[in-house]
């Protein structure tokens, strides 16, 4: 197969490159190359996708026989797809395509989409516009290329994450002989859902094999984050880190300090609010199983970007600082008994 990763060069998009290598394809990575090299193996054509046109991509758009798209922007996706559209597509999307975020357990099949936003939008003066955006260029994906398969991921993890949010669980029970007690924040029984980029990315290039059609959630297993964060414990012990106490922190307690949820400074992540977003990480993976995901054991996951981050000093891990974590735990006071 003769494969085209629009990207190629960070986290998924790299992910995928090198899966699509391993298993002896032919690939192209067409990027600017600023944010670091492409896989060893890989052609490098260098694509500036905010200069029009895209001649970098026009020139061997009758060579691919797919094409990986990871952007946001419609304009990017619409020219690229008007240069490639006899390949089949594998679109990367986002959960952040559903307008209910509420349901447990939905699918493509059950869950209302939001209204399309046709234009590019600046995230830093709209961020509600990533996921409107992404409807866009799923249509447009769809309307344009010979085929497609359409993947909405959830939340990503693993080496080379850039956002820092699952990366923050295994750098913190790596840290507990000194701060053995750990703020865990919510209901231990709220679901979440992760998955590792490795999986995803060897689905992506199996997609592209098959050239399957349709559109599947880019899921992990909804799991209860007491178990969640047991299985993070089991990979960061395979590596030296010691025991963890857990110290559960209701939503109300973490508000009135000012935590916030998600990521970004003094937040914790995959801590989000409920039930408004029950269903946002609780996503039904059957369908993409049954599609040919494969998903590995989260403790795995857990294990190797602990790894990845000993090895990388400067990798983002976004949530609470250690102090901020000892100050908010001393306020709650001691536990019970």
């Amino acid at each position: 197969m003769r494969l085209l990763v629009l990207g190629g060069s960070v986290f998924l998009s790299r992910a995928v490159a090198e899966e699509a290598l391993a298993r002896g394809h032919e690939v192209t990575c067409a990027c600017r190359g600023r944010s670091g090299p492409v896989p060893k193996g890989a052609t490098h054509r260098e694509l500036d996708r905010t200069q029009p046109p895209p001649e970098a991509l026009a020139a061997g758009a009758a060579t691919y026989d797919a094409v990986v798209e990871v952007a946001r922007q419609p304009s990017w996706v619409r020219a690229a797809v008007a240069a490639v559209p006899d390949a089949h597509w594998v679109f990367v999307s986002t959960v952040n395509v559903y307008a209910d975020e509420s349901t447990p357990g939905g699918t493509p099949a059950s869950l209302p989409l939001r209204e399309p936003v046709w234009d590019d939008v600046d995230l830093a003066a709209d961020p509600d516009a990533y996921g409107p955006m992404k409807v866009a260029c799923e249509a447009i994906v769809r309307d344009g290329a010979a085929s497609a398969s359409v993947v909405r991921p959830g939340l990503i993890a693993g080496p080379g994450d850039p956002t820092g949010r699952f990366t923050y669980w295994p750098a913190r029970l790596a840290a507990t002989t000194d701060h053995p007690t750990v703020l865990a924040p919510g209901d231990p029984e709220d679901v979440v859902q992760v998955i590792d980029v490795r999986d995803l990315a060897a689905w992506v290039v199996t997609l592209a094999e098959r050239r399957t059609p349709g559109t599947f959630d880019g899921v992990g297993t909804p799991t209860a984050l007491r178990d969640l964060l047991a299985a993070v414990a089991v990979g960061t012990a395979a590596l030296g880190a010691g025991d963890a106490l857990l110290r559960w922190v209701p939503a109300a307690e973490l508000e009135a300090r000012d935590v916030a949820p998600w990521s970004g400074d003094r937040s914790v992540p995959l801590w989000l609010p409920r039930p408004e977003h029950d269903g946002m990480l609780a996503h039904d993976p059957g369908p993409s199983i049954a599609a040919g995901l494969d998903l590995r054991p989260l403790a795995d996951t857990a294990r190797d970007t602990l790894a990845w981050l000993r090895a990388t000093p400067d990798a983002p891990v976004t949530g609470l600082t250690l102090a901020e974590e000892a100050e908010i735990l001393a306020s709650l006071g001691p536990t019970a008994g």
